[in-house]
């Protein structure tokens, strides 16, 4: 899947992934390919991102993510 995490100054990560882990506002998400259309916030915390070459993690103080037909975008406060 393609995942993009954006803040208001910068893009942090753009590429592909088989999971993307989330501090929800109602708890800790993860998802992975085929995943079903999503929009929720995040609170505070990390982001974690594993991709073919290793794991990433992004803190993140809230935000807003979208999953939709395999693409999982991020914004990121």
């Amino acid at each position: 899947m393609t995942v993009d995490i954006l803040t208001p100054d910068a893009k942090l990560f753009s590429g592909e992934a088989t999971y993307v882990g989330l501090p929800g506002a109602d708890g800790s998400m993860g998802i992975l390919d085929n995943h079903a259309a999503l929009v929720t916030t995040l609170q505070a915390g990390q982001v974690i991102v594993r991709t073919a070459s290793g794991e990433e993690a992004f803190d993140v103080q809230g935000g807003s993510v979208e999953v939709l037909n395999n693409v999982v975008t991020v914004l990121a406060e």
